[in-house]
């Protein structure tokens, strides 16, 4: 009986370890500053994490909210930095600073195994945070790579889900082309290889107000089952 009982929690500790070793590390990324009540997009988010964290609450997880984190813009100072530091060229303090930003937060992309990203469409495309957030991803040699034959994607490996709310119905054949934050999105992450994210949408809320409640309740049915299983 003592030689069962110390097999079998050899074992259960064996189970342990390997589950420690595959345990998924997850990044939830978060573009909009209004509360979720009165953002959808910041309820859809919410709702996300709370479902996935209670399926899994043993995941690593990371959660960046792009408003609070009053990111630099990614321009001149952080371009020429990366380009000197691939010639060996010595940089400038504030292009050494540029550059351990974007290497901060592109790091800690690539080692994600599971990335979620929540937004709203503003004015037809993302809020400005997670254009900058996407720029600082956008690197040659570590999302993507140039050949011959055009830019191949370096990140496809990765399980991506986009969360996208707007007000207004894009839907239609007239309103499709004007959406320009979803199809941003996915668009960045198909050139950097990651062609099967799974896309949950709430959208007419705001056009149609007398079936806003039952548009947003029944989103965010979906959005627990994608989390459920994600």
């Amino acid at each position: 009986m003592g030689l069962f009982s110390s097999l079998f929690g050899k074992k259960e500790e064996n189970t342990k370890v390997e589950e420690n070793k595959t345990m998924s590390k997850v990044l939830f990324v978060k573009a909009n500053d209004r509360p979720a009540e009165q953002a959808v997009s910041s309820k859809m988010y919410e709702t996300f994490v709370s479902t996935y964290k209670e399926a899994n609450p043993n995941t690593e997880i990371t959660e960046l909210d792009l408003f609070a984190l009053d990111l630099p813009y990614y321009g001149n100072i952080a371009i020429s930095g990366g380009y000197k530091r691939s010639q060996g060229m010595e940089l400038t303090a504030e292009e050494e600073k540029a550059v351990a930003t974007v290497d901060q937060y592109l790091n800690q992309f690539l080692e994600a195994d599971k990335v979620v990203f929540a937004f709203p469409l503003w004015n037809f495309t993302v809020p400005a945070p997670l254009i900058t957030y996407i720029s600082y991803l956008s690197q040659a040699g570590k999302t993507f790579k140039y050949t011959a034959n055009g830019p191949e994607g370096l990140a496809g490996g990765k399980k991506v889900v986009v969360l996208g709310a707007r007000g207004s119905d894009y839907s239609s054949e007239q309103m499709a082309p004007m959406e320009m934050a979803v199809n941003y999105v996915t668009t960045v992450l198909g050139f950097w290889g990651i062609t099967n994210p799974e896309t949950v949408v709430i959208e007419g809320h705001n056009q149609y107000p007398d079936r806003s409640q039952q548009i947003v309740e029944e989103g965010l049915e979906n959005v627990k089952k994608v989390a459920a299983k994600f």
